[in-house]
């Protein structure tokens, strides 16, 4: 499994400063397995081949964690982002790899947060408890992984040393 996640989705606010970037964390989603996690500056900015790349590389369910809708950093990130999904699942039915292998989850964005901080005000909730919103996209994650048939894209290329057994080496002499 693949889940590229938004840098900023997960997040608590902060005053935003050329001098005091911070490295954006990671959220623990607590993944059982191993699963390939990428931090993408935003969900917006994911393009369709970076997805189709996973599952040709053998992803047999693509997740992509984006801000709500209401509250990216980039204003139009999440909803770009979904557009670039449908357009994608469109690509995964067509193939026959099926559609239902991309999900998309939403954890609350720091928009809000970093605009109150730069204007000075109070930010709200700086720190929300994400636990529950990890847990939850975790075992829905986990849940298309079990029912879903594994990526048939996923079958392992013989290496060299199989070929030249099998007499489909590059160097083999005619």
């Amino acid at each position: 499994m693949t889940a590229f996640v938004c840098a900023n989705c997960a997040r608590s606010g902060s005053l935003p400063s050329s001098t005091n970037w911070i490295r954006p964390d990671v959220p623990d989603f607590g993944w059982p397995g191993s699963v390939r996690q990428v931090l993408v500056p935003c969900a917006g900015r994911l393009q369709p081949e970076n997805v189709l790349k996973a599952f040709e590389s053998g992803s047999s369910i693509v997740s992509v964690v984006a801000c709500q809708e209401d509250n990216c950093h980039y204003i139009e990130g999440s909803r770009r982002c979904e557009r670039r999904l449908d357009y994608v699942r469109s690509i995964l039915k067509e193939i026959g790899l099926g559609d239902e292998r991309l999900l998309l989850f939403h954890l609350p964005g720091s928009a809000s947060e970093d605009l109150a901080l730069a204007a000075g005000r109070p930010a709200g909730l700086c720190s929300p408890d994400l636990s529950a919103h990890l847990t939850q996209i975790r075992n829905q994650a986990m849940h298309a992984l079990r029912v879903q048939l594994p990526n048939p894209l996923a079958q392992q290329k013989p290496d060299l040393e199989e070929r030249k057994q099998a007499g489909t080496g590059d160097d083999q002499d005619e």
